[in-house]
């Protein structure tokens, strides 16, 4: 006997748009997180527009700003490169979790405050936090407990863990109106720095790079950037978030489902995060109504395959000899370039 027929473990934006999926596919759903209100992130914010369709078809559109493309940038030199598939949005964290929130009470879906800590599983179904279910969907984050307490976790290799390998990140907002419509990335020496319109007087900035990195001095060594922010106003407190870098041994195991960061990330440096967690939302959702659990892990692979090759080829180069010449070959061969935006916006 079985409370629900899904449990979701973690109620952030992909937790949220998971039981949205298994709702609409006629499951019953109870969604255990741990926080009370709006959930927040260090990130930056940028939903690519291979997103937007599938927020959509979720029946969640939250208010943002058009993002219509991707500009890489360092001290004298930029290469942009507008979407073709379509435009992104700029979308504060609170704002998408508050869309998708408004959406699953709509649809009758059970929040439960509480956390997932322990998981017990047989043939006919899986316990967590005094629920009983057929699946557990574990969407609980870069550092789930769910993986860990499955014996999915995977030890990274020397590489990733050591001071140069750990990448975290720092978000900020502030108060000013918007000067593009592009995600600006400015690649420093040690860092890039991620600004994303978010509202009509408001953008994030966010940085990505090594534990520790300084937010204010990276913000400071570039100096057109600073110019902009001259008189900018800090709204809100600033957040971290990371080690980006993590793996699972697969992405299921037995009755338990392993989506969105909660399944394994490369890094930060593309924001496709949600956009990939929306696409394995619905390839989960659709082995388990299908019968066919089995399938999940290679559909798994299947949809995440070419973010994990682009981005773990664009993580190595950043971090080594060749991260000064990202922006220079972009400059340089901006078809390239503009393929490897358009396949990551997709």
């Amino acid at each position: 006997m079985t409370d629900v027929d899904v449990i979701v473990a973690g109620g952030g934006p992909v937790g949220l748009a998971t039981a949205i999926e298994a709702r609409l596919a006629g499951l019953s759903v109870a969604v255990i997180e741990p926080r009370e209100g709006a959930v927040d992130k260090a990130c930056g914010e940028g939903l690519m527009p291979g997103a937007l369709p599938l927020l959509n078809r979720l029946g969640v559109d939250p208010v943002g700003m058009p993002l219509r493309g991707v500009s890489y940038r360092d001290e004298t030199r930029h290469a942009d490169h507008r979407f073709q598939t379509g435009e992104g949005r700029g979308v504060r964290r609170t704002t998408l979790h508050a869309s998708l929130s408004e959406r699953a009470a709509a649809l009758g879906i059970e929040l439960v405050t509480g956390r997932v800590d322990a998981v017990s599983q047989d043939s006919t179904g899986v316990a967590a936090a005094g629920l009983r279910g057929d699946w557990l969907f574990a969407c609980d984050g870069l550092n789930s407990s769910v993986r860990r307490e499955i014996g999915l976790e995977r030890t990274l290799p020397a590489s990733a863990r050591s001071a140069r390998g750990r990448r975290f990140g720092l978000r900020q907002h502030y108060e000013i109106e918007p000067w593009t419509d592009l995600i600006e990335v400015y690649w420093a020496d040690h860092a890039e720095v991620y600004v994303t319109p978010v509202s009509p007087t408001l953008i994030g900035l966010a940085t990505l790079g090594v534990q520790h990195t300084d937010f204010d001095a990276t913000i400071a060594g570039i100096p057109r950037l600073a110019k902009h922010l001259a008189d900018a106003r800090p709204v809100g407190s600033r957040r971290g978030a990371g080690p980006f870098r993590q793996r699972a041994a697969r992405a299921s195991s037995g009755r338990v489902l392993l989506i969105g960061d909660a399944s394994g990330y490369v890094d930060a440096i593309t924001g496709e995060g949600l956009r990939l967690g929306f696409d394995q939302a619905r390839v989960a959702v659709e082995c388990i109504v299908a019968g066919a659990p089995q399938r999940y892990d290679r559909e798994w692979a299947r949809v995440t395959r070419q973010f994990r090759v682009l981005t773990s080829t664009l993580v190595r180069a950043a971090s080594s000899p060749l991260r000064g010449a990202i922006v220079p070959l972009a400059v340089a061969a901006p078809r390239i370039y503009g393929s490897i935006v358009e396949r990551l916006a997709r």
